[in-house]
């Protein structure tokens, strides 16, 4: 029962959140030294942890059991398989169904390195748990969750290191964007160690990290933060007893989320596409929309956005510049950044930026917004 919510109410987006709404409460307080105050110390980790259960738990209210029993829905809990395909199995009881909706969502994807069994290893399921702040911290990956944690402990007083493997952060976002991002976060205090990768952990508080030039050298940590990707929780649906085909660890797909057997479908992270709650949000309606209307909508990420929460945020919105020119679009870009902002001069942000991409050809006497981003406080 108290999985339902999945990835974002327990292990994603509301303990994150609440952890980033602390970590940033911290951080102001120690800003407030340049206007003559003094606060010193670290935050109280088991008092951080009880702030975001309370948190989640306001949320559980109403995602749970008997909550969407008493809506009408009838919840079996339990382990998922296939006996056929337009049927499954739940705790010993089979459920025969027209549509079948496959939601199972993501895990984080483990870390495969020598002598990993020997570090105080911690993923998004695990470090909202946390009891004591890390003096070190080493966190591996540079996506959005790794960066954001990164950011949220630095500010409560760990010492972080970023290992990533990329060339830039946040590799589905604007490379100029995340540059300034960078520097942001340099400044901050975070130091980062990219196009380079943990090969061994040496001790349990040591790992060797080799660059891109071969060379290898040595990071000293307390706990590690593993943030390398997700993998798709299939393995124990029986999709072969259903006829649904799997390639390359992810369950085929057409525009209409439906699998390879067409009386079932997939919503959420088990989709393999974009990997946020809203995404879920926007299967579920394209979903309910082709289960009772005769008019079928297709999938089309075009018009997606998200946001990295790390201070200042990221946005994306739409279809980046790549995409356009692979598309073979023809647009216009405009740039701007925040230096005669009047609010930027006020809160001290007149380094943020934003890009808009709009189509060169008016339709109607009027241009179309295609694509941007804005890297700012709230962006």
């Amino acid at each position: 029962d108290h999985d339902i919510g999945g990835d974002c109410l327990n292990d994603g987006c509301v303990p994150s959140k609440s952890f980033i709404h602390i970590a940033r409460i911290a951080w102001q307080a120690r800003q407030a030294a340049h206007f003559g105050m003094q606060v010193t110390g670290n935050a109280d980790m088991k008092k951080a942890t009880q702030y975001v259960y309370e948190r989640q738990e306001v949320i559980r209210a109403h995602e749970n059991a008997d909550w969407l029993s008493k809506q009408g829905v009838e919840v079996a809990l339990g382990i998922a398989s296939f006996t056929a395909k337009d049927t499954i199995i739940v705790a010993g009881k089979q459920y025969k169904a027209n549509k079948i909706v496959i939601a199972t969502g993501s895990r984080p994807k483990k870390l495969h390195v020598p002598g990993v069994e020997n570090v105080s290893y911690y993923d998004n399921e695990n470090i909202f748990k946390l009891e004591k702040l890390p003096e070190r911290l080493l966190v591996i990956g540079g996506g959005p969750i790794g960066i954001e944690i990164a950011q949220a402990m630095s500010r409560l007083g760990s010492k972080v290191t970023v290992v990533h493997k990329g060339d830039n952060l946040l590799e589905h976002d604007d490379a100029e964007m995340t540059t300034l991002l960078k520097l942001k976060l340099e400044e901050e205090g975070i130091i980062f160690r990219l196009q380079s990768s943990v090969e061994e952990f040496t001790s349990a508080t040591e790992a060797a990290v080799k660059d891109s030039n071969g060379e290898t050298s040595n990071i000293q940590f307390d706990a590690v933060f593993v943030a390398v990707g997700r993998d798709l929780n299939i393995e124990k649906l029986q999709l072969q007893d259903a006829g649904i085909a799997v390639e390359k660890g992810k369950i085929v797909t057409d525009k209409y989320l439906r699998t390879s057997n067409k009386k079932v479908l997939v919503c959420g992270d088990i989709a393999g596409s974009l990997q946020f709650s809203h995404a879920a949000e926007f299967h579920a309606r394209i979903i309910l929309n082709n289960l009772f209307s005769p008019i079928r909508k297709k999938l089309n990420n075009d018009h997606m956005s998200w946001v990295t929460f790390t201070d200042p945020e990221l946005a994306t919105f739409g279809l980046n510049e790549q995409q356009l020119k692979e598309r073979g679009i023809s647009y216009d870009k405009l740039e701007d950044d925040f230096s005669e902002d009047d609010r930027a001069v006020t809160d001290n942000y007149q380094y943020a930026k934003v890009k808009l991409f709009i189509s060169a050809k008016k339709m109607f006497g009027k241009q179309r917004i295609l694509g941007g981003t804005m890297l700012a406080p709230n962006a």
